[in-house]
Formats: structure tokens, sequence, C-alpha cells
């Protein structure tokens, strides 16, 4: 078996074994969307027009929670120097963390938007939809959380500093998808949007794991 697929094999076991995080952030996605309605009201005149924007931000806010043990946990324990003296480069470290953490968690919350958007009223016929932009929407706010993670390594309330560095980069993905959503509900084309929210996932891809690997390198000294 290859280094890359042994190192994605024992990212995926983590993710899973370490206390359920895709469960807890399919949850909290969940939670999220079912305490809006119960806040704003239940009318779909009010739910509707705005069911596509609220399901990717809590999207968003959802696929923070398992941000900080992605690096954090492995300086804790040593893992992080035999991953940067490695065979594999710390780049493709990166990439191979960032893709588990998109197919443990950012996979399970496209499964699950669909129902979150279905609560907040949202068209039947969008749910299909809602899942490929959510999926497509996931692997970008994998590796720029990624990036935000190695940004916050060994810092104080690292979860924090997560949020406050990453969110911000969380904004384009959120207003492509939420708009592309937008123009298939008023039964306009979505390929805009899902081109856009592509070209940010392949942007995100191409520039995190050199941001995030320089960063890992500088918190080792």
């Amino acid at each position: 078996m290859s280094g890359v697929a042994i190192l994605l094999r024992r990212e995926l076991s983590l993710a899973w074994g370490g206390g359920g995080g895709p469960l807890l952030a399919c949850g909290f996605l969940l939670c999220l969307t079912g305490i809006l309605p119960l806040a704003v009201g239940a009318d779909d005149a009010v739910l509707r027009p705005v069911a596509g924007g609220m399901t990717w931000l809590a999207l968003a806010l959802a696929s923070l929670l398992s941000l900080e043990r992605l690096f954090e946990r492995d300086l804790e324990d040593g893992a992080l120097d035999l991953l940067t003296t490695g065979p594999l480069p710390l780049e493709t470290v990166v990439v191979i963390k960032a893709l588990s953490q998109w197919l443990a968690t950012g996979l399970p919350l496209a499964l699950a938007a669909p129902l979150a958007a279905l609560i907040l009223g949202q068209s039947p016929s969008l749910i299909v939809l809602t899942g490929l932009t959510a999926a497509l929407g996931g692997m970008g706010f994998a590796f720029t959380g990624a990036m935000g993670a190695a940004l916050a390594l060994g810092a104080r309330r690292g979860g924090l500093l997560i949020a406050v560095v990453v969110l911000p980069l969380f904004i384009p993905p959120v207003v492509f998808g939420a708009g592309a959503l937008d123009r298939a509900a008023e039964g306009l084309s979505p390929l805009s949007g899902m081109a856009l929210l592509g070209a940010y996932v392949l942007f995100a891809a191409v520039i995190s794991p050199f941001a995030a690997a320089a960063a890992i390198r500088n918190a080792q000294g």
C-alpha cells in the first residue's frame, strides 16, 4: 500500500473514531436550521426566499467544528514531526488531510444539506442541486479550513483563531452556492454560480497546501 493510501486511511480512521466529528457536524447543521423557523416563524413566504442562503451559512459554520483537530492532534503526539520528515512532501500531506476532511465531514454535510434546506422551506425540486453544490463547496471549505488550521497551529484558543481566519474566506463559496440555488429557484440556470464555486475550489486547492505547509514549518520552529 502506498504512503498516500496509508495516510488517507489513517486520517479517515481518526476522523470517524475521534468523538464522532462528522455526526457532530451534521447534528449541528440540522439543529441550527431547525432553530431558525422557531426564531423567525414557520411561514414559507418568509423562509423560502432565504432557505438557500441560510443553508449555506449553516454549512460554513458546521464545517468549522472539526478543523481544530486537523493538525493540533498530530502536533501534540509528535506525529506531525514524523509526517514532516517522512517520504511525502508536506504539501502532499496537507492535500491528503484536506481530502480526508472533505470525505469525512464535507460529504456527510452535503448529504444532510438537502434535509436542512427542506426544513427551511426550500422547494423539493432543488434537493439534488443543493447536495451537489454543498459537496463541491465542501471541498473548498476543507482546503481553506486546512490552511486556517495550520495558521492557528500551537496557538491558545486555536478554534477561535481558526474561525477568525477562515470565516472571511468562506464568504465566496457561501455567496456562489446560495446564488446558484436562488437562480435555480427562479427558473434560471445555476451554472454560472456553480462555475464560480468550482473556480474557488480550484484556487483553494492550489494555494492552501503551500500556505499551510509554510505555516506548519513555522510552527515547528
